[in-house]
């Protein structure tokens, strides 16, 4: 696995501006939910992840590709964090027809990643 980038809000900016592969941008939300890497086993480990995530999800979801993972990502943000995205980073969101699932996904993780932020510091 190749080293992740530091979560700051360069990295957030990064992610909203696809200069982060999709790849890259699930494994930086798998690690802030918990889910870590056996590389003896070459399986991820799901014991530090929520009760209410591993069992709906015993491996890490592709946030990309799965519209029910990313509205549950969705509805995890804190009601309070929601426009953090336009709050912290003044983001603006994309404009018409210049968007479509994969780029909001994207942005519901970068929102969701921030969120993250925000109760750490």
């Amino acid at each position: 696995m190749s080293e992740l980038p530091p979560l700051n809000n360069e990295t957030i900016w990064a992610i909203l501006n696809e200069e982060i592969d999709d790849a890259a941008v699930n494994r930086l939300v798998w690690q802030y939910l918990g889910y870590g890497w056996d590389a003896e086993t070459g399986l991820w480990n799901s014991e530090n992840v929520a009760e209410e995530w591993r069992t709906e999800y015993p491996q890490p979801p592709d946030f990309i590709d799965s519209r029910p993972a990313t509205v549950k990502l969705t509805r995890s943000i804190l009601p309070e964090n929601k426009q953090l995205l336009k709050e912290k980073l003044g983001f603006q969101g994309y404009k018409i027809g210049e968007f479509g699932p994969r780029q909001t996904r994207r942005a519901t993780m970068a929102n969701w990643l921030m969120g993250f932020m925000q109760a750490e510091s």
